[in-house]
């Protein structure tokens, strides 16, 4: 099996591993993990020779036979000697009953390095959180960046590449499939959303009303940048048609969130400082689901697509992520890392005087002095008169920056 490595989370993984913790690792289905978790048992086998894998597929064959928290702990207790470095690895966790009470006496016994993999945020909100809360460290795992597509489909750096990523997006199983053919695209990417909706969401939630999850589905990819509420989706989805209500509404994109089919993005008080906690934005963790769901209509709704890539760039590398809210305007991106910050606004092109006033506008009124960018698809980049001290960068080296 050929594996491309990913070498930011394997570098990661190997910075922290062996110190005390559990490494979770999680991310929407058919991101990567099982790949990264089977690379880094390659990378122990190749630079451990002396270590002890005990290594299980919950998704495939491997491993079927461990159903519950005392098979698992059975397992491990059979496999791995009291002596010795030994690593236990779990694709899928959460497919294993109970769990946590495994993980947890494992980890007081200081038996094994534990490494686990799950597709959805209730692995490690509700359940990790509460079972093993400050025992594990969470490495999330994302589609593929413009630089991890380029590899994955062997292609060169270009404007074609980047057209390219922006409409098919980034789960790395499209690497065995032709991308400029739209249905086989199509098609993969239904099958992958098919399955994080049937398993994570309406198994999982035990959704009655699978028709109207679907809609739901499709609205917030259409109105993706814009904020709403689960009213104002509710009226909107009741005036179509739709016998619903505000309470199942919201119980609906939360099991979605929850999946990792989308995230919820607050918006922030610059001047204020202080958060809004309704009217969320919501972005797609892949921007290829989000465009399946409108049809690949990718020139219709460009903007929507560039800020969904540059949100999931800036979370790659380790931001957390807010909407900026002005007295009259609004920042797109509001990241912050430690005690870094930095402000985006995200635009197609700087087409005419008044889009460059409002893009770099919004910037010039944050009276601080951290940096502040825009972003736009332009074929040129560099300062722009009248806002000096703002950056105008092009989306596609911007993609390449390590911030």
């Amino acid at each position: 099996m050929e594996i491309i490595r990913r070498q930011q989370y394997i570098e990661h993984i190997l910075s922290v591993i062996n110190k005390g913790m559990m490494l979770v690792l999680v991310g929407q289905r058919r991101v990567g993990k099982s790949y990264i978790l089977l690379d880094l048992k390659r990378w122990i086998e190749e630079n451990e020779p002396d270590s002890n894998i005990l290594y299980l597929d919950k998704e495939h064959k491997i491993g079927d036979e461990i159903m519950d928290a005392d098979g698992l702990y059975r397992l491990a207790n059979e496999k791995l000697p009291s002596e010795g470095r030994n690593y236990l690895l779990v694709d899928e966790v959460q497919n294993i009953e109970n769990y946590q009470d495994a993980l947890r006496s494992l980890y007081a016994e200081h038996r094994c390095q534990i490494v686990v993999t799950g597709s959805n945020a209730y692995i490690y909100s509700s359940e990790l959180g509460t079972r093993l809360g400050g025992r594990y460290i969470e490495i999330p795992i994302y589609s593929l960046s413009y630089s991890e597509f380029l590899v994955f489909h062997n292609l060169q750096d270009s404007e074609e590449s980047l057209h390219s990523y922006l409409r098919v997006g980034g789960l790395p199983g499209l690497r065995h499939f032709d991308i400029t053919d739209e249905r086989q695209v199509s098609d993969y990417i239904q099958g992958v959303y098919t399955t994080i909706m049937m398993r994570d969401v309406v198994e999982r939630a035990k959704i009655r009303n699978a028709a109207f999850l679907t809609n739901l589905a499709k609205f917030v990819a259409d109105t993706t940048g814009k904020p709403v509420s689960p009213t104002n989706i509710a009226n909107t989805m009741r005036s179509q048609g739709e016998k619903i209500t505000k309470a199942i509404t919201a119980d609906y994109l939360e099991y979605m969130a929850n999946a990792l089919v989308f995230k919820p993005v607050l918006r922030y008080d610059i001047h204020g400082k202080r958060l809004f906690e309704q009217n969320f934005k919501y972005y797609f963790t892949d921007h290829g689901i989000r465009n399946f769901l409108c049809g690949f209509k990718v020139r219709q709704s460009i903007e929507k697509i560039m800020e969904t890539v540059v949100w999931n760039y800036l979370q790659m590398q380790g931001f957390e992520i807010t909407i900026g809210e002005l007295r009259n305007g609004e920042v797109d991106f509001v990241a912050e890392r430690g005690e870094k910050r930095m402000y985006f606004q995200v635009t197609y092109l700087l087409g005419s005087q008044e889009t460059i006033d409002r893009e770099f506008g919004n910037l010039k009124a944050i009276n601080d002095q951290y940096p502040k960018y825009v972003v736009s698809m332009d074929p040129i980049g560099g300062e722009v008169d009248g806002y000096p001290g703002i950056n105008h960068v092009r989306l596609r080296d911007f993609l390449k920056m390590q911030l």
